[in-house]
C-alpha cells in the first residue's frame, strides 16, 4: 500500500488514533533489554538537558539533545523513570519492569477489595477507590510507555523534537541535525519504501530532491502539520503491525509447503480447483502488494488503530504537547528537510508505540480501547 490508500481510509482530522514497522526475519519486539549493558555507552555526565538555538547561513535552526521531549512525566513512576533514564541508563529496563508490576499490583488490589466489599455498606466507597486507583495507574502506565519510547529513540541516537514553540524563531522552523539516516534505519527495506511513499504524499518529498529543494523556504499551516504528524504516527503503527502479519503468513506458508507430504500441484480430477486454492494461499511477494491486495478500508482501520486506551491517550498527549495551542490561521515558515524530519520521527514514534504497547501489555494488561 502506498500512503495514498492510507490517506483515503483514515480521517485527516482524527488525532485520537495511531499504527507499525517490522524487520522481516527478526522478532517483532526488540526493546534491547537483553543487551542493555552493552548498548549503553553514553557517559552519565553527558546526559543533561540541552537546548541550543544557533544562527547559521541557512537560518535559525533548532539543535537539541537530552530529555527535551514535548511531554514531561506527571506521575511518580514517570518522574522516577525520567531520573533513572538521565542518570543510570543501565538500570532503566529493570526499573521499568518494577514500575509496571507495581502499577498492575496496585490496580488489582483495589479491584479485589471492591469485589470483597460487594453487598456491604462499604461497597460504594471501595468502588470509588477502585475507580480512582484505575485512573492513577492509567496515567502512570502512560508515563512508563512514554519513557520507553524515549529509550527506544535513544538507542538510535535520536532525540524527539521539543515543543515547536522552542524551535520557532521569527516565524521560522528549522530542525538540526535531521537524523534522517538514524530514523530510517529502524525499518526494513520494504517498509522504508512505503515510508518514502508516505513522505511523497504528505509533504511532496522526492528522492531526487536536491540540497536547494530541501532547504528552500516553504510555508505550512501549523494545524495541517499537526494532522500530518498524527496521521504519520498512525501510519508507523500500521506498518509495524501489518509487516509482522505479512512476515508470519509468508513464513507459515513456506513452512507448510516444505513440510507437507502432499504435492502442492496435484494432477487428476479437481486439480484445477486445488491448484487455484494453492495459488490463493501463496503469500504476496512484497509488503506493498500484500497491503494493496489484501487490505480493504475496514481492515486498514483495524490495523491502523492502537488496541489500548493508554496508547491512544499517549499519542494525543504527545501530539498536543508538540504543537501546542493551534490557531487555524497560524502559518510556519520552514523547509522540506525539516518537514521530512518531523514526519520520519512520527512514523518511528508509531512503530515504537506498537512495540511498547505489546511489551507493557504482558505485565500490565491494558484496558482495550
Amino acid at each position: 500500500m502506498d500512503c495514498a490508500l492510507f490517506s483515503r481510509t483514515t480521517s485527516s482530522s482524527a488525532l485520537n488514533c495511531s499504527t507499525i514497522t517490522a524487520e522481516n526475519a527478526k522478532p517483532p519486539l526488540r526493546l534491547g533489554f537483553q543487551n542493555w549493558r552493552a548498548r549503553d555507552s553514553v557517559p552519565r555526565s553527558r546526559r543533561r538537558l540541552v537546548l541550543v538555538a544557533s544562527d547559521r547561513n541557512s537560518g535559525n535552526q533548532c539543535e537539541f539533545s537530552g530529555l527535551t521531549a514535548p511531554l514531561e512525566p506527571i506521575t511518580q513512576p514517570g518522574r522516577l523513570l525520567s531520573t533513572v533514564f538521565q542518570n543510570d541508563r543501565e538500570y532503566f529496563p529493570i526499573a521499568v519492569e518494577k514500575q509496571l508490576k507495581q502499577l498492575a499490583c496496585d490496580r488489582d488490589e483495589a479491584v479485589a477489595r471492591m469485589n470483597l466489599s460487594l453487598g456491604s455498606d462499604e461497597a460504594c466507597l471501595h468502588r470509588r477507590i477502585a475507580d480512582l486507583r484505575e485512573m492513577d495507574c492509567q496515567a502512570g502506565v502512560e508515563d512508563v510507555m512514554y519513557m520507553l519510547i524515549l529509550y527506544k529513540f535513544s538507542q538510535i541516537k535520536v532525540h524527539l523534537v521539543p515543543r515547536l514553540a522552542k524551535c520557532i524563531y521569527n516565524g521560522r522552523l528549522e530542525i538540526w541535525p535531521s537524523r534522517d539516516w538514524q530514523l530510517e534505519s529502524i525499518h526494513s527495506s520494504e517498509v522504508l519504501g512505503m515510508v518514502k511513499d508516505h513522505l511523497a504524499t504528505v509533504i511532496g518529498w522526492s528522492p531526487d530532491s536536491g540540497v536547494t529543494d530541501n532547504w528552500a523556504p516553504t510555508k505550512v499551516r501549523r494545524l495541517h502539520l499537526s494532522k500530518v504528524y498524527a496521521k504519520s504516527i498512525l501510519y508507523g503503527y500500521f506498518l509495524k503491525s501489518v509487516s509482522l502479519r505479512h512476515h508470519l503468513e509468508r513464513t507459515f506458508l513456506e513452512d507448510y509447503s516444505l513440510s507437507s507430504k502432499r504435492p502442492l500441484c496435484p494432477s487428476g480430477p479437481g486439480s484445477g480447483l486445488q491448484m487455484s486454492l494453492v495459488q490463493e494461499a501463496k503469500p504476496e511477494t512484497t509488503l506493498k502488494s500484500y497491503v494493496m491486495r489484501r487490505f480493504d478500508r475496514e481492515t486498514v482501520q483495524i490495523y491502523g488503530k492502537p488496541k489500548s486506551k493508554a496508547a491512544i491517550n499517549l499519542m494525543e498527549r504527545h501530539t498536543n504537547a508538540l504543537f501546542g495551542v493551534v490557531d487555524r490561521d497560524d502559518v510556519i515558515s520552514t523547509s522540506l528537510a525539516s518537514l521530512k524530519r518531523i514526519v520520519l520521527e512520527a512514523v518511528a514514534f508509531g512503530s515504537f508505540l506498537w512495540e511498547i504497547e505489546e511489551y507493557t501489555n504482558t505485565t500490565y494488561n491494558h484496558e482495550a480501547y
